[in-house]
């Protein structure tokens, strides 16, 4: 946990200085003549959120050593936090520019400005556009696949456009140190991007997996199972997921983050997605054939158990129950004998995905499994509803910040979880959540 965290606060800290240091070679060798105070403030805005949208290419690069101390789906949140964040520095330029200099709005006249503005105007509006269709892409009915490519269109062109930008104004670039500091951030995001598109794909493309089973499960979930092709596979731990790149080949633009279900025991290499149809591109999982060609990244998260507990305890709602189910096989190859409690809410008694298993799991683990329906039978005598803290209280047992808990399933629920354990003055460092929505 200590190297956790040494790791991850290394990490922070070399992504500030990213940001900040250009800000810094702003004030070194050379100075161009002095401003006003609003002027240089709003440039120093723009540096700075040209800088935080050149990195976003490195935060989804899913690069394993720099995601392992927080996991990839805070990672992928924090890139969607941080490029408000980015967006709203880059606008805050020009409009501190205009207020100060109200001369300068002549050049929102995209016919008569010069070359250097345009770019301005095509990187603002192309941030405009990428933010929108990322948090509105659901209600503009964007498809999945094609919101990420246009995502990937959007970001390289606000990034070449603001640099042509930058470089067109060329204020603070005349200094040899600020040219080379610029220069070298360049490289290094075409490096990134280099490495996203090209030379991990080609390692892909050398370790291929094969569809080995297709398994119906309840709730409408279909689970893959598949086993690598000419090579030994990769061993993960359970509650980890993969991008799975089910069509094509790893040069495609689209991969999907599924959890594995299977146990990370397993000694043939061979891994299991469970995924549920919910109306996209899992609608056709379901027609997976045998024998299929597939590629697998990963793995990736650090929803893993492993920290010393007394207990597990599990809270799953709907199709969170796939990194769950993954933990529960791999305690039982283990032949664990720690108590695990499984929380496990859905709609119906039909829509409990892995129930056969579950309670054949019940023999091989010291497994308590609580069920709570939103729908319930009529004959119905368990929980229902919603998983409440009088609820826990009745299936825990105290001291209940001795347990280790795992949460997964829709944003509502979760939320709702983490206030419940906050208010039994669980500690966050015992409780992990996995939300498993990255867009």
């Amino acid at each position: 946990m200590f190297r956790y965290t040494l790791r991850g606060s290394l990490w922070l800290l070399l992504y500030l200085l990213f940001i900040l240091g250009p800000l810094f070679a702003m004030l070194a060798g050379t100075l161009p003549p002095a401003r006003d105070f609003w002027t240089e403030f709003s440039v120093a805005l723009g540096y700075a959120g040209l800088a935080m949208m050149g990195l976003q290419f490195g935060l989804t690069a899913r690069f394993r050593y720099v995601t392992e101390p927080w996991g990839e789906d805070v990672i992928y949140h924090f890139h969607r936090k941080i490029s408000l964040i980015a967006v709203a520095l880059v606008i805050a330029h020009p409009i501190i520019l205009f207020i100060v200099r109200p001369e300068l709005l002549a050049l929102l006249n995209s016919i008569q400005a010069p070359w250097r503005a345009r770019f301005a105007a095509l990187s603002t509006y192309s941030l405009i556009a990428l933010v929108v269709t990322a948090i509105w892409r659901c209600e503009l009915k964007i498809s999945y696949e094609a919101w990420h490519l246009s995502h990937i269109g959007l970001a390289l062109i606000a990034v070449a456009a603001g640099v042509a930008h930058m470089v067109g104004w060329a204020f603070y670039l005349v200094d040899p140190v600020k040219r080379a500091v610029w220069i070298g951030m360049v490289v290094f995001w075409l490096a990134l991007l280099l490495y996203i598109r090209l030379i991990k794909p080609l390692f892909m493309l050398r370790r291929p997996y094969r569809i080995a089973e297709v398994r119906a499960e309840r709730g409408d979930t279909t689970t893959l199972v598949m086993r690598p092709d000419g090579h030994s596979g990769f061993r993960f731990s359970p509650g980890q997921f993969g991008w799975l790149t089910l069509t094509g080949s790893p040069f495609k633009i689209t991969a999907h983050p599924f959890s594995f279900s299977s146990s990370a025991e397993a000694q043939d290499g061979r891994v299991e997605m469970s995924i549920r149809n919910l109306g996209d591109f899992t609608a056709d999982i379901h027609k997976t054939q045998v024998g299929q060609r597939v590629y697998l990244d990963g793995p990736y998260g650090a929803f893993t158990i492993g920290n010393p507990a007394d207990m597990h305890v599990l809270i799953a709602g709907g199709i969170g129950i796939t990194p769950m189910m993954s933990m529960m096989r791999t305690l039982a190859d283990r032949g664990d004998t720690r108590p695990v409690i499984l929380l496990y809410a859905a709609k119906n008694w039909e829509a409990i995905t892995f129930r056969e298993e579950l309670d054949a799991l019940q023999s091989r683990l010291n497994l308590s499994i609580v069920y709570v329906l939103a729908n319930p039978p009529a004959d119905w005598s368990g929980e229902q509803g919603y998983i409440t803290a009088e609820m826990l209280q009745r299936h825990l047992p105290a001291p209940y910040h001795e347990h280790e808990y795992f949460i997964c399933g829709p944003n509502v629920m979760m939320d709702a979880i983490e206030t419940v354990l906050g208010q039994l003055d669980v500690p966050m460092a015992k409780y992990h959540s996995e939300r498993y929505s990255f867009v």
